[in-house]
């Protein structure tokens, strides 16, 4: 009977060695299976959600290197180049501009700044830009612009408005209530508005505001503000008098109040009285011109006056000494004969 004897078989040692390593795969496998599932029920998403998470990283980093890449090649300089080609042959360019708000500005200041973005195409319209350059300009307090689609830009300005003049260096400059210069104005539009005058007089157009708000009755009165020293103000009025105010903000706005009771009930405004200095807190000084003159002429005049009446006195005495000496004389004779 012939048997078949099969070699290649397995032996002793290696039949155990991979017994023993499909005993610890299987043990790494659940001692594996074992971390990933209590990792699971920490985490509070479902193993699907999970999933959807790992897979919008892995399609975002994807997009990200693709986006990368495509920047280094050019290609989305590429195609804004073509979006703007196709937006300008549609018609969508700057070809009209609006100006909105502009009441006392020159108004052509503005389309200076904005003819710059004309014949340009909308999508490519820096708007942020324009709007900083049009905060530039003295008059603008605040500017709007946006896009009329097709083609117009519209701008919508907020003026400053101006509160007084700053004569300065023999120059007249309008300013707002900031303080804020606006333009050069002639001594013919500078009519009718409050004078400031004195070095840093600019910076201290609200607080001087904030004091004639003190007295509203004597603000229509007030023609010119001088600082003066850096620390406090001569107001000047229409009537050309002048009051010279104490320092400190409460000590001036309560100086003005009580200057303000008293024009009230004396008329001080309009009368002789040149200056009014209030710088002490007792009491007020008060000038009128030529009475310094007019004293010293009448104190002359009464010296002379007493001056005269003395040398009357002293000629009438003589003239009676003078009368009564031959009477004495002919008295003496008649008594010696």
């Amino acid at each position: 009977m012939a048997q078949t004897i099969r070699r290649g078989g397995k032996g002793v040692r290696r039949a155990a060695a991979a017994s023993s390593t499909k005993r610890k795969v299987t043990a790494a496998r659940r001692q594996t299976g074992s971390l990933l599932d209590s990792v699971m029920r920490w985490i509070p998403f479902s193993e699907e959600t999970l999933h959807r998470i790992l897979m919008t990283l892995i399609l975002g980093g994807a997009a990200v290197l693709a986006w990368t890449v495509a920047s280094m090649a050019g290609l989305p300089t590429l195609a804004e180049a073509e979006t703007a080609l196709l937006a300008s042959r549609t018609g969508f360019e700057v070809k009209r501009v609006e100006v909105r708000g502009v009441n006392r500005m020159n108004e052509l200041k503005i389309y200076e700044k904005v003819l710059g973005q004309r014949d340009q195409v909308m999508p490519r319209l820096d708007i942020a830009a324009l709007r900083e350059e049009l905060l530039q300009l003295s008059w603008v307090k605040d500017a709007r612009v946006s896009r009329q689609l097709p083609d117009t830009l519209v701008v919508d300005v907020i003026e400053r408005n101006p509160n007084a003049v700053l004569r300065k260096d023999g120059k007249l400059t309008l300013i707002d209530e900031t303080g804020h210069p606006l333009e050069a104005v002639s001594p013919e539009r500078a009519r009718g508005l409050l004078v400031l005058s004195g070095n840093g007089a600019e910076a201290k157009v609200p607080d001087l505001i904030h004091l004639l708000d003190a007295a509203p009755a004597l603000r229509p009165q007030v023609a010119e503000a001088e600082w003066i020293g850096k620390r406090r103000w001569n107001l000047t009025f229409k009537t050309r008098q002048v009051l010279a105010l104490p320092e400190g903000e409460d000590q001036s706005a309560s100086a003005l109040l009580t200057f303000a009771r008293m024009d009230g009930v004396d008329r001080l405004l309009g009368g002789k009285v040149a200056s009014f200095d209030m710088r002490s807190a007792e009491r007020i000084y008060m000038r009128v011109p030529g009475r310094a003159d007019a004293l010293a002429a009448a104190a002359h005049a009464e010296a002379t006056a007493q001056a005269d009446a003395a040398a009357a006195k002293t000629e009438n005495a003589r003239a009676s000494v003078a009368s009564a000496a031959p009477a004495k004389a002919s008295a003496a004779k008649t008594a010696q004969n």
